[in-house]
């Protein structure tokens, strides 16, 4: 996933991919069509529900499909490809995690999260806590997880697009990133979850469907042989290891450490992103829920199992050398396989899909951070609870237009920087602060007021200060500032020391928390979250 930052270190360099003309014209049929769905969609945008969750109006195979949407971001289909490409078997380690990370929100989080909650995760984690300690520490860390992914993600877009539409002057980035915002903004004020969830829903269907016929395309040019395919990619590498465990994260006892600390933020942080959360309050009823989740894990696991194909065959059909010389680098990997595959038009399409994909994350970024202020911040802590959904809604549009100015200022400030870190934090975070609060909330009957503070802020502090001393943020020419070096924390990745920590925390506020909660509170939140009994007139009303 951190390969991501690589698409920023395109600018200034001269190049051109394919012809700017098809990609701009693919680009703007795309567009057209989702302006069209969002706008037909924002015409039953009367209530709170609608525009937070879509009026819980979708099945779960459209939430499954929406879900797939917003977790494949351009960072899993251009990343991993590349990843793999480049460093062979422990590239594709990364698709086997974020696959892996289905399991435990299916398991542990998405069914009882629809049964407690009403529009936003600090809803379950307040349930029976304090509400304002509770809600302002959860808002803070939703809007730390939603900001960090989207500079990443606006970042990526304007060198992406550049990339592909032949900008290389700055100028030309920075308004790709505020055509990128300002469609964004459109999408989310007009469309709220609704229109959001359909852009989310098309740009799936598109990437599934991309990745899906250059697979197919790949592995016939090898007669369907794939142990074929692996050789070539090894002998055009020349270096049969790629094929093996090691080359990236076996180098070191170190990188060992790296790879199980990135493991944990990846496998626990899945369940504790709000952007994901938020999608189980769009479907009815709980049933609905898992089955989105079971839904959304056979979309994203055949979609990791083609970047299985792509990314050797980017590696046999094109070789290590020429990825990593070109203009965007490894994550140059999937348009250049594109090129050759289909020429191009096929570009042009895959150009559209990675342009549709960073669009249709962003709007549901946008839209979580918006209901998190709105609803936790607004609603609960100023106003106190006596706010109308009227007042509500204007709050969150208003929110939106300043998250997306933020977001636009943030990407063009982030240009030519490494935004690893970026992405690589809002798991840390998510896995740190988010998940063993949501966790301790619903399991655990002794779970105190303090103890969720102390977690969450814990876990995003620890977090947050561990990466700037580690070597991604400087002490290294890929670092964001390479030229200070106050790397004093060796692992790229804290999620090893930070969400130990945070469930730690969470229990030591617990337990020296003297205050008591209200029983009935916790009974009546276990009751629901197992069993969904009373949880749609609470949620409706």
């Amino acid at each position: 996933m951190n390969q991501l930052s690589i698409l920023a270190q395109a600018a200034g360099e001269s190049t051109q991919v394919g012809n700017p003309l098809v990609n701009i014209a693919i680009f703007l049929a795309f567009v057209g069509v989702t302006l069209v769905i969002v706008l037909r969609a924002s015409k039953n945008n009367k209530t709170a529900a609608d525009y937070y969750a879509g009026g819980r109006s979708f099945s779960g195979t459209q939430n499954g499909t929406a879900i797939a949407g917003d977790y494949l971001s351009a960072a899993s289909f251009l990343g991993i490809v590349g990843a793999i490409a480049i460093q062979g078997y422990d590239g594709f380690l990364y698709s086997i995690g974020f696959l892996v990370a289905w399991l435990v929100a299916l398991l542990l989080v998405a069914e009882l999260l629809r049964n407690t909650g009403k529009f936003t995760m600090a809803d379950v984690l307040s349930f029976r806590l304090k509400q304002r300690p509770v809600r302002i520490a959860a808002a803070i860390s939703t809007l730390a997880v939603c900001v960090f992914y989207l500079l990443a993600q606006m970042a990526g877009a304007g060198a992406l697009v550049s990339l592909l539409l032949g900008i290389d002057e700055k100028f030309g980035q920075s308004l790709v990133i505020v055509i990128v915002g300002a469609l964004m903004i459109l999408y989310v004020l007009v469309g709220g979850m609704k229109g959001t969830t359909w852009v989310q829903i098309i740009k799936a269907c598109l990437l599934i469907a991309g990745a899906l016929i250059m697979t197919v395309w790949t592995l016939a040019l090898f007669g369907f042989n794939f142990s074929e395919l692996l050789g070539k990619a090894a002998e055009v590498a020349g270096n049969p290891e790629i094929l093996n465990p090691g080359m990236k994260y076996g180098v070191s006892e170190t990188s060992k450490l790296d790879f199980i600390s990135l493991a944990l933020a990846l496998v626990l942080g899945t369940a504790g992103l709000p952007h994901v959360l938020m999608r189980f309050y769009t479907v009815p009823t709980a049933k609905e829920a898992r089955k989105s989740v079971v839904w959304a894990i056979w979309l994203i696991g055949a979609f990791y199992l083609f970047t299985l194909v792509l990314g050797f065959g980017a590696g046999a059909l094109i070789g290590p050398e020429r990825i990593k010389a070109a203009p965007g680098g490894v994550n140059s990997a999937a348009p250049l396989l594109a090129y050759e595959l289909g020429g191009t038009v096929l570009l042009g399409l895959i150009s559209a899909v990675a342009f549709a994909t960073i669009l249709a994350v962003v709007a549901g970024l946008t839209i979580t951070a918006a209901a998190s202020f709105a609803h936790d911040v607004y609603a609960s802590v100023i106003a106190k609870g006596k706010s109308t959904p009227e007042k509500e809604m204007k709050v969150a549009r208003r929110t939106v237009l300043v998250i997306g100015v933020f977001a636009i200022a943030g990407g063009i400030g982030a240009q030519g920087q490494n935004v690893a870190f970026l992405v690589a934090l809002a798991f840390a975070v998510a896995a740190s602060a988010n998940l063993p609060t949501i966790l301790y909330s619903l399991f655990w009957k002794g779970f105190k007021t303090r103890g969720a503070v102390w977690s969450m802020y814990g876990g995003l502090g620890s977090a947050l200060l561990l990466i700037i001393f580690s070597p991604v943020f400087s002490g290294s020419e890929t670092s964001m500032i390479p030229s200070i070096d106050m790397a004093i924390f060796p692992l790229a990745n804290p999620g090893i020391v930070s969400i130990p920590l945070a469930f730690l925390l969470g229990w030591v506020g617990s337990v020296t928390d003297k205050g008591t909660e209200d029983p009935a509170k916790q009974a009546e939140m276990e009751v629901r979250s197992l069993t969904g009994v009373g949880a749609e007139k609470a949620v409706d009303h």
